[in-house]
Parts: structure tokens; C-alpha cells; sequence
């Protein structure tokens, strides 16, 4: 039934996907509410976007809608998922196994995208992550998990969003973190590393202090747990919205 239902929801939406014989390689421009997208990718050189990317020039997939469900599981080596996002109430779980996986995504950078929940889970190494929640828009109640087993991945997350809950968990060597939260009232991380030479930044900008002293809101909490040999780690929080 659920399936069944999927199925029906893919019809009814302004969707277009198709799919190139040269890698992996699915195009997607999608529009409507209600929509759920399962896709796996088996092979070397997998790709999610709006076109074809093996010439160099690919852009990104676009998506817009309420209600969204993905379910992207990418196995192999080279893979990339790129493009913008705007939706609301929406959860994000990928999968991604292999090596040197580039990801760039944008959810919400041109229009609000409230009520989101992503989890990434992430085995190989020499990955890299450019993540990117929320911008001029709406973005709030923000839940988002990162799991990350290899080394030499690069990691730049900025989430711009009010009541953010953000756990990081990282277990491998040489791994450069840097992250951003910014613009809101609550905003908590729980960042585990075991590996290293790590090298973490951790910025969290949350606004102006509201309710006299002590402060009543923002609220910027941390919980760090580190097991590593030569990490440098920087931390950042600041009553402040502006850029660190």
C-alpha cells in the first residue's frame, strides 16, 4: 500500500525525472505536496541533479513542496546530490557509501522550509559536504543528524534556523569540520569525534538576548565528546547574529 501510494503521489505532482546510461545519473525538477522519492544507486559515479553532469556543466535539481519524504541511498564511489529545495514539514534520509562523495545541497535557500528533519549517514572517505539550511527565508524546527565512519572529509554546515537540535557524530582521522547556526532562539549540538588529527569549528550566532538577565532566550548549548590525538578545535557562541 505504501507503495501504491508513493506511486500516486509521483503522478499527481509536476515531476520529471529521467536517467542517462553514461554513470548514474537521475534529473529531477519536481513541484507539488505530498511527495515521497525512493531512489537507489548501485555503482561508480552516481549523481542526483536537474541534468547531466558528466560534462562538468550540470546544474542543480529543483524541488518545491509540503510534505516531502526522501529515501536516497547512493553505494559507490563518486557519488554527488546537488541542487536547491523548498519545502516544508519535510524529512531527509540518505545514505551514502563509498569514496570522495560530493554533496551540495540547499534546502530552503529560496523559500521557507519549517518542520525539517534530515539524516545523513555516511561510510567512506575524502568525502565532501556543503550543507545549507534556511537563508532569507523561514526556517525553523530544524532535527538534523550526520553520521559520519572514514577519513579526509571536509564538512562545511551552515543551518540558519530558530529551535535547531544538531548531533554530529564523526569516527576516523583527518577530518575537517566546520559549522554554522545561526538566527535562532534555541540551538544545541551534540558533536561526538573519535579520530586524529581533526580540525573542528563550531560557530553558533544566536541573536540578541531577550528577557532582561539572566537571558530567557537564546538559548546556544554544546555537548562535546573527543577521543583524538592532535585536534584543533574552535568554538564560537555569541548573542549575535552577524557572521563570526
Amino acid at each position: 500500500m505504501k507503495k501504491l501510494i508513493s506511486l500516486l503521489f509521483i503522478i499527481m505532482s509536476s515531476t520529471n525525472i529521467s536517467a542517462e546510461s553514461d554513470d548514474n545519473e537521475i534529473m529531477i525538477t519536481q513541484t507539488g505536496d505530498t511527495f515521497i522519492l525512493y531512489i537507489d544507486q548501485i555503482g561508480f559515479g552516481n549523481k542526483i541533479g536537474l541534468d547531466n553532469y558528466s560534462s562538468g556543466d550540470g546544474s542543480n535539481m529543483t524541488i518545491t513542496g509540503a510534505t516531502l519524504d526522501f529515501d536516497i541511498d547512493m553505494i559507490g564511489d563518486q557519488n554527488k546530490l546537488f541542487g536547491p529545495v523548498v519545502a516544508t514539514n519535510s524529512t531527509y534520509d540518505i545514505l551514502l557509501t563509498g569514496d570522495s562523495n560530493s554533496v551540495d545541497w540547499n534546502i530552503g535557500y529560496i523559500g521557507s522550509s519549517t518542520y525539517s528533519d534530515y539524516d545523513f549517514s555516511v561510510t567512506g572517505d575524502n568525502n565532501t559536504f556543503d550543507l545549507d539550511q534556511g537563508y532569507a527565508f523561514s526556517a525553523e524546527r530544524l532535527d538534523a543528524d550526520v553520521t559520519v565512519l572514514g577519513s579526509g572529509n571536509v564538512f562545511d554546515i551552515d543551518w540558519e534556523a530558530d529551535d535547531l537540535t544538531f548531533t554530529v557524530d564523526i569516527d576516523g582521522i583527518d577530518n575537517d569540520i566546520n559549522t554554522l547556526q545561526k538566527d535562532g532562539a534555541y540551538s544545541k549540538i551534540v558533536f561526538t569525534l573519535d579520530g586524529d588529527d581533526a580540525n573542528v569549528d563550531i560557530n553558533q550566532l544566536t541573536g540578541t538576548c531577550v528577557g532582561g538577565s539572566p537571558c530567557a532566550s537564546p538559548i546556544s548549548h554544546i555537548n562535546l565528546d573527543v577521543t583524538s590525538n592532535d585536534a584543533v578545535i574552535q568554538i564560537n557562541q555569541k548573542d549575535s547574529a552577524n557572521d563570526s
